[in-house]
């Protein structure tokens, strides 16, 4: 293996692995007592300070043409939105559980182009939305408290989430933006993002303070783990092996969750749980390497018959 390509999956594991970190740092703060949109407020200013900087560091332009403002702002609210709402479903479900049923965006990608765009629904993409569909049902039932059932406002909110990431990622991709670099998306989707997180701020009149070294510890872990290293590896992985490679690394990000959960939190994994979750990471592989598995039968279809 050249060392282009072992630099991609080492970076690709760290992108994933960095943003499954993510209850990590957000689990104390609850427990201080901070609000979601407190924390965010945190994480997003000091990933937009540390961006910014890295970038112009870089020689990297922050230029936004001023017609792609409107857009940016609403790419930006759907993206601080997703963020929202997957740190409150901490509060009510396992942060293993709800980093596994975040991974099921590209199901639901699938789902809105199909839906919205027409695109075709091949056998392995209807395939892949029964097994996410069938592992969701197992985790309801068999991730709760004592063989119970899951808090379905938990599950409501990270559903929520994996939505509201997947509509972003689709309007991104069917848009001008979509022509942005991506470090000038994500530098101005993190900004405008602060506008949601500003608004529950002034409506209620509070910003929990970061006053002990604990809380500005996980603040700024926030903005550097799951954020800013997240991003600046996954761009080198999508380079160095590609963005399917990168895709299937992506496993590793709910896996890290469900480790954290065990581990530091003390979670538990049902039989029913375990089923559920190797289901929905079923699920999702599925989809990435169906259409590359796809085309390389096919070359080799090809090259047979030009053989005989």
């Amino acid at each position: 293996m050249s060392k282009q390509r072992t630099r991609g999956y080492i970076a690709g594991a760290t992108a994933s692995c960095s943003y499954g970190l993510n209850p990590l740092m957000a689990v104390p703060l609850f427990a201080m007592g901070m609000t979601s949109y407190s924390m965010l407020f945190y994480r997003y200013v000091f990933a937009a300070l540390i961006l910014g900087i890295i970038m112009l560091a870089a020689g990297k332009s922050l230029h936004l043409k001023r017609k792609l403002i409107p857009q940016m702002l609403f790419y930006g609210l759907l993206f601080s939105c997703s963020s929202l709402l997957l740190f409150e479903s901490y509060r009510y479900i396992d942060v293993g559980i709800a980093s596994t049923l975040l991974f099921m965006y590209p199901v639901i990608v699938s789902l809105i182009n199909r839906i919205f765009f027409k695109e075709y629904l091949s056998v392995v993409t209807i395939v892949s939305i029964l097994l996410a569909l069938g592992g969701v049902t197992l985790l309801y039932f068999g991730g709760g408290e004592e063989g119970g059932t899951l808090n379905i406002t938990g599950v409501l909110y990270v559903v929520a989430s994996s939505l509201s990431y997947a509509i972003y990622m689709v309007a991104v991709n069917r848009s001008a933006i979509k022509d942005l670099p991506s470090s000038t998306l994500t530098f101005y989707s993190i900004s405008f993002g602060l506008i949601l997180y500003l608004f529950f701020i002034v409506r209620d009149g509070e910003l929990y303070p970061l006053d002990n070294v604990t809380a500005w510890a996980c603040a700024i872990g926030l903005a550097l783990f799951p954020t800013i290293l997240s991003i600046l590896t996954m761009a080198v992985a999508i380079h160095d092996i590609g963005s399917t490679a990168t895709a299937i690394l992506g496993a590793l990000e709910p896996l890290t969750g469900l480790l954290i959960g065990i581990a530091v939190f003390n979670e538990r994994i049902t039989i029913l749980t375990a089923v559920g979750i190797i289901m929905i990471l079923g699920a999702v592989l599925l989809l990435i390497l169906a259409a590359p598995a796809i085309r390389i039968l096919r070359q080799f279809i090809v090259s047979r018959s030009h053989g005989k």
